[in-house]
């Protein structure tokens, strides 16, 4: 036989499409062509495949070989061919046999060795291919985290010799079994009793924990809006089996992948307000996931917001509203996904202590001005939620009781979470102006109140729609 084919995937933003890599054997001088438009790193298999099968003990073709990455106008990165283009080749020349090959996916990055090293988007392949009743083959790490796809049987193996092996029949790979990749789920968020005090900003964390509401902390340093946010993942309700797929699968496709471990965990990012535009929402030449998507399904912490160059803070405007990033590049154009809760904290002014009640502030009036307008009027329209994180006194802060511990919240929370997907199947601030109307309708006098609260607070429509979702939220917690 002089022809095989092998299927596989190739990402293209958290999508990963099926890429069948033909491989074909002719007579004539010795030449290895690969075409299809690959990448560098694809177009350097040629030497890893060749060293790999070599070092393996199989015979490397001594023809005109040709190995095509179907469809052609798909663009193909990273070594994850390796293992596809090796089979495909071992195939064609009849060292494995070509009959299982239909019921299998293969994707790992050869060593010159033979060995199969990790890839990066193993779970977002898999889940992609859910539909399509096909097994797995994968490095044994990216296995790990593959296996938690439900429905999708998982091989993992070693080395190139270890996956001809259980092709022809020799020697079987061992199955990976989703309860032995997932372990323990990882509980272990900080409480929030360890916050003392501050009664009003733990009341805000409450009302956006359940109804996945924005929301912006102030205060002078050191009042404890940090340690609040880092508490507000333990307050959210437990991830759906959906979300936490979408999450683990966002995850894979960054170079340290997804630790199987943390299936279930809801994402909390806090970038340093010293991050790029790009790697806050992503992108590239060759388009890779931001903060935003890392924390799809969680939360996206922002810490001193104002120190964050404006013109970075402005490109969340869009996926704040839509829960989806578009980046478009002159090869290619994909789609991100970025449904996060936005959590912020900022000082009141460059010093930190403006309206501090026992230290006084040394900055000027045009000073506080110009640090507070880098945050933008439309930026801060998004917020649903502002609350001002004070000062306490150390005696007074050690005199008071613990607070109330998070999983009491999280119950609160979790009822009201309830209410909302019994009732319209998302959190309130997904809500859109016609559900609102539906699920939060308001009588002429109630209208008239809050139109004339909005028009001496000089608040736009969005403002108007925001409080209707806070107030769903507040009626959800009662």
């Amino acid at each position: 036989m002089s022809f095989a084919v092998c299927l596989s995937r190739a990402l293209a933003g958290v999508q990963a499409l099926e890429v069948a890599v033909e491989a074909h054997l002719a007579n004539g001088l010795p030449a290895f062509t690969l075409v299809g438009l690959p990448d560098i790193e694809v177009k350097e298999s040629r030497e890893r495949v060749r060293a790999a099968l070599q070092q393996s003990g199989f015979e490397f073709p001594a023809r005109r070989i040709t190995v095509n990455l179907a469809p052609a106008d798909l663009p193909k990165e990273s070594g994850r061919f390796d293992l596809p283009i090796a089979i495909a080749l071992l195939a064609a020349a009849g060292q494995v046999p070509a009959e299982q090959l239909p019921a299998y996916e293969f994707a790992g990055e050869l060593a010159l060795s033979g060995e199969l090293r990790p890839i990066r988007g193993a779970l977002a392949m898999v889940a992609a291919a859910r539909g399509s009743g096909r097994k797995f083959i994968l490095p044994a790490s990216s296995a790990q985290e593959a296996a938690l796809v439900p429905g999708v049987e998982i091989y993992g193996a070693s080395t190139l010799s270890e996956v001809c092996a259980h092709l022809a029949g020799l020697a079987a790979l061992s199955r990976c079994n989703a309860e032995q990749a997932a372990g323990a789920l990882m509980t272990d968020y900080p409480d929030l009793s360890d916050v003392r005090g501050q009664g009003a900003a733990k009341l805000a964390l409450e009302i956006a924990a359940a109804g996945g509401h924005s929301l912006l902390m102030q205060g002078p340093p050191g009042t404890g809006k940090s340690m609040l946010a880092a508490r507000l993942p333990g307050l959210l309700p437990a991830m759906a089996t959906e979300e936490a797929l979408q999450s683990a699968a966002a995850l894979s496709l960054t170079v340290a992948g997804f630790d199987a471990a943390n299936w279930g965990r809801r994402p909390f990012r806090h970038p340093h307000h010293t991050a790029s535009a790009v790697a806050l929402v992503g992108g590239g030449s060759d388009p890779r996931p931001g903060e935003i998507t890392l924390a799809h399904h969680g939360v996206l912490f922002l810490d001193e917001l104002p120190e964050f160059d404006r013109k970075v803070l402005e490109v969340l405007r869009e996926p704040l509203e839509t829960g989806e990033i578009h980046i478009s590049r002159a090869a290619r154009q994909v789609t991100f996904p970025a449904r996060f809760q936005l959590l912020a904290a900022m000082n009141p002014c460059p010093c930190g202590y403006l309206g501090h009640p026992r230290k006084p502030c040394r900055c000027t009036p045009e000073q506080v001005l110009r640090y507070r307008a880098k945050i933008s009027g439309p930026l801060l329209d998004r917020f649903d939620l502002m609350v001002e994180v004070g000062s306490l006194p150390l005696a007074e802060l050690q005199q008071l009781p613990a607070g109330e511990r998070s999983a009491d919240v999280r119950q609160r929370v979790h009822r009201a979470r309830e209410r909302q997907w019994q009732r319209q199947g998302k959190p309130n601030a997904g809500l859109s102006v016609a559900e609102l109307d539906e699920v939060c309708a308001l009588s002429q006098g109630e209208r008239d109140n809050l139109n004339l609260l909005l028009e001496k607070l000089a608040l736009s429509a969005r403002a108007y729609h925001r409080v209707l979702r806070v107030a769903r939220t507040l009626a959800d917690l009662q």
